[in-house]
């Protein structure tokens, strides 16, 4: 009896150990690599955002973890699932919430999220005006964003220690309890100034303890800025003329110089007005044939009517 017990358990073993890859076996990295497309979104990544040099290299180095962690479940080398919850910081109109976006895809094709969407909301979204309030918002919010990425920008503001009435605290407290139970299934990436966000931490240290990617992004130089203009014009099928690029080279760097700057999305307001301003210039002469040539360039006039070539001391916007 005890022999046909010890065959029983040999064959049980001989199973196993067929079913689990031995220690010579070996896995193809760059095969695994290219099966996930994660490729596809570092490409629309590098496509969308102009530099971010070191923003993108961060994201990259995540994505080979993830991938490694993945081939290392093919041999049982299990582990906790890496905590993946990020602290974006840099001022307006750097990349933030498009990288978290991409992020998201990344989370998805390596499975380490079930959807891989964004939700993107601020304090108004989570915390409460009144007792009751606060706590079913925030799980409103959270029960939104599983499966994804929850995306809070200027997250400091959650935290009003002034205030003795403020429900802030209570949105953070189950913020907490869910980026540590939910883990494998919720992204949190908080946003915002990275001097606000340093204090933020430091009076909340059981969040700070929670992050593991502090990433931060920097400003845009003005050459940057300019091809991120080109990038926006051509995506809506507008171009500078000779004399317009020059001009908008000089506005951009008088833009710089005034207060409320917000690097590609100045831009983007920039280029709005330009468009506006083109528009009426050729409604102004809509007695004349237009060509397509008319139709998509911006010229130098549509951007030296801007109040920035006025107002390089003052803080009101172009």
């Amino acid at each position: 009896m005890d022999s046909t017990l010890a065959q029983e358990r040999k064959g049980q073993t001989g199973e196993l150990a067929a079913e689990t890859p031995s220690d010579a076996t070996q896995v193809d990295l760059e095969a695994e690599f290219r099966s996930s497309n994660v490729q596809e979104i570092l490409d629309q990544l590098d496509h969308e955002l102009v530099g971010l040099r070191p923003v993108k290299t961060r994201i990259r180095e995540i994505a080979a973890l993830l991938l490694v962690d993945r081939l290392r479940k093919q041999f049982d080398l299990t582990s906790e699932t890496p905590t993946l919850h990020m602290c974006f910081t840099g001022n307006p109109g750097t990349g933030k919430t498009t990288v978290a976006i991409r992020m998201g895809e990344i989370l998805k094709r390596l499975g380490y999220v079930r959807e891989g969407h964004l939700v993107s909301v601020t304090r108004d979204d989570l915390v409460g005006q009144y007792i009751g309030h606060t706590a079913p918002k925030t799980r409103e919010v959270i029960k939104k964003a599983m499966g994804g990425v929850l995306f809070i920008d200027e997250a400091y503001y959650l935290y009003k220690p002034e205030n003795e009435r403020d429900y802030g605290q209570e949105s953070i407290e189950i913020l907490l309890q869910v980026m540590e139970n939910h883990r494998e299934d919720l992204v949190v990436v908080l946003a915002g100034y990275k001097d606000k966000m340093d204090r933020f931490f430091l009076s909340n240290p059981g969040m700070r303890s929670r992050i593991a990617h502090h990433i931060d992004f920097p400003d845009y130089s003005a050459e940057e800025l300019m091809a991120i203009a080109k990038l926006m014009l051509g995506s809506l099928n507008y171009r500078f003329s000779v004399d317009a690029e020059r001009v908008f080279a000089e506005y951009i760097g008088l833009r710089m110089r005034l207060s409320h700057f917000a690097n590609a999305r100045s831009i983007r307001n920039a280029l709005d007005r330009a468009r506006l301003r083109q528009a009426n210039r050729l409604f102004a002469a809509r007695s004349r044939k237009l060509t397509k040539i008319d139709l998509i360039t911006i010229e130098a006039e549509d951007i030296l009517a801007s109040r920035v070539f006025g107002e390089t001391h003052s803080s009101g916007t172009a």
